[in-house]
Formats: structure tokens, C-alpha cells, sequence
């Protein structure tokens, strides 16, 4: 990273504290240039979500290099989210550590990482929305068990309260090749769906069964985890999905 970029990235990232900065580098006929973007997650003091739309304006304007963004009041230690979206970018991300000063904050430390491999476990995985939450660890069960990429589209903080959308709905479930089947009949390797909380009134929870009474699932806010699967999680149940053209399944219990 060259001394300019990196004045760029430095002067972003203290002006948009104690938020999140986000941007990306690109290098253009030999040259290198930082841009910020705008970060459009909810909640910006604790997590980034780059604007697609300054993402294609960037990618505009040369190759996009790296991912950059600020880790206010804690270091630039690569969360367990920033591991999984360095690979899923297939590009290198440079964290920068924001820190409190007097009278002004300050850069405290920066580290790059890139694309290595890293997956995050099944089970005990932290939550990430868009990154690591509840339809991430479904995808992740399929295509580990049975070799299946599932979609993955896009999706904004909150989309179960916002009065419209629906991102689990019948249409969906079946272009993703999925059909559906009743709950006495579930199996393992189902999928299941379930509205839990939604004010738009529709399933905006999914968790794989995985054999023995057990449910892999991501609740919000806390740890991936195997479940029983009765009570309360069968009363909030909307349906019951199974892949049309499954590969036979090898495991029960989804290992991490």
C-alpha cells in the first residue's frame, strides 16, 4: 500500500468516527487510489455494509485491489465475519484500528489479510448478519454435506419489519430447487422455516434438520448451535422444504 493511499484511508477513517469507514482501493494504468464508500448497515458502530451502488462506481474506475474498513475502540484483529467476507471477496482486506485520543481520535494499528481458505465452524460460529446468520449456516450445511450451492441474496438489516419483503417465500424456495413436504414427514437435510418476531408476518428464520430430534440453526446476536427441535421451534415452524435431487446424506449432526 502506497504512503498516499494510506494517508487517504487514515483520514477517512478518523473523520467517519466513531462509525464504521468502508471503501476500496483500485489501481488504475499502474496506479493506486483509495475510495471511501458509504457504509449503509444499520447499526454503522458496529458492523459495515459497503454500498453496492459505490461499489460498481468504483469498479468503474479501475481494479479493485482491496477491501478496506475501521475497527473503532477495538483492534484490528480480523473478526470471524471479516475472515468469511475476505474469502467470499477473493480480494485483500486492510483493517484499521480507530482508537480514542487527546483531543482527537487516533490510528492505532492496521492489518491486512487475504483469502487463505478460512470456513467458518457449523457449530459455534459468531453472527454476522448478511455474513454469518441464520440462511449463511444453511448454505453452508448444504454445500458441505451434499455439495449444493445454495442462492445468497442480498439482505438488509431488519427486511422482516420493513412492511414488504419476503426472502423465504414459495417462489423462492423452489427456484433453489426445493420442494415442499409436510412437517410429519421431515428428514434429515430438510429445511425449515420459521417466523419468529416478523412484522411483515412471514418466515424470516431457517434451520436445517439434522437427524436424532436436532435442528442446526443461528438465532441473531448469538452463537450457531444443534437444538432440539420441539416446542416453541415447531409453534413458530411455517413450512418444511426438501431438496427435489438430494445427494444422499453421510451425517446427522452437521460437523463443525
Amino acid at each position: 500500500m502506497k504512503p498516499k493511499t494510506e494517508k487517504a484511508i487514515h483520514a477517512h477513517v478518523l473523520e467517519q468516527y466513531p462509525r464504521e469507514a468502508c471503501g476500496v482501493i483500485v489501481v488504475r494504468r499502474g496506479r493506486e487510489r483509495y475510495i471511501p464508500c458509504q457504509n449503509l448497515a444499520s447499526t454503522p458502530d458496529e458492523h459495515f455494509v459497503l454500498s453496492p451502488r459505490d461499489l460498481a462506481e468504483a469498479e468503474d474506475q479501475g481494479d479493485v485491489t482491496a477491501i478496506v474498513h475501521s475497527h473503532p475502540d477495538v483492534p484490528a484483529r480480523p473478526s470471524e465475519a471479516d475472515r468469511v467476507g475476505c474469502e467470499r471477496s477473493e480480494l485483500l482486506w486492510v483493517i484499521v484500528s480507530v482508537m480514542p485520543g487527546t483531543p482527537s481520535p487516533v490510528v492505532a494499528d492496521t492489518q491486512v489479510i487475504e483469502p487463505n481458505g478460512y470456513e467458518a465452524p457449523l457449530v459455534g460460529r459468531s453472527w454476522a448478519h448478511g455474513v454469518l446468520d441464520c440462511w449463511a449456516l444453511c448454505r453452508d450445511w448444504y454445500a458441505r454435506e451434499c455439495g449444493v450451492l445454495l442462492p445468497d441474496p442480498p439482505r438488509a438489516d431488519g427486511w422482516w419489519d420493513d412492511g414488504a419483503s419476503d426472502l423465504y417465500g414459495d417462489d423462492a424456495m423452489r427456484s433453489a430447487g426445493f420442494r415442499r413436504v409436510d412437517l410429519k414427514d421431515i428428514a434429515i437435510g430438510d429445511l425449515i422455516l420459521m417466523q419468529v418476531r416478523s412484522k411483515n408476518l412471514v418466515p424470516n428464520h431457517a434451520a436445517v434438520y439434522i437427524g436424532d430430534g436436532l435442528i442446526l440453526h443461528h438465532m441473531a446476536d448469538r452463537l450457531s448451535s444443534r437444538d432440539v427441535y420441539g416446542g416453541y421451534w415447531q409453534e413458530v415452524t411455517r413450512s418444511v422444504w426438501r431438496l427435489s435431487n438430494p445427494t444422499p446424506f453421510t451425517t446427522v449432526t452437521g460437523q463443525p
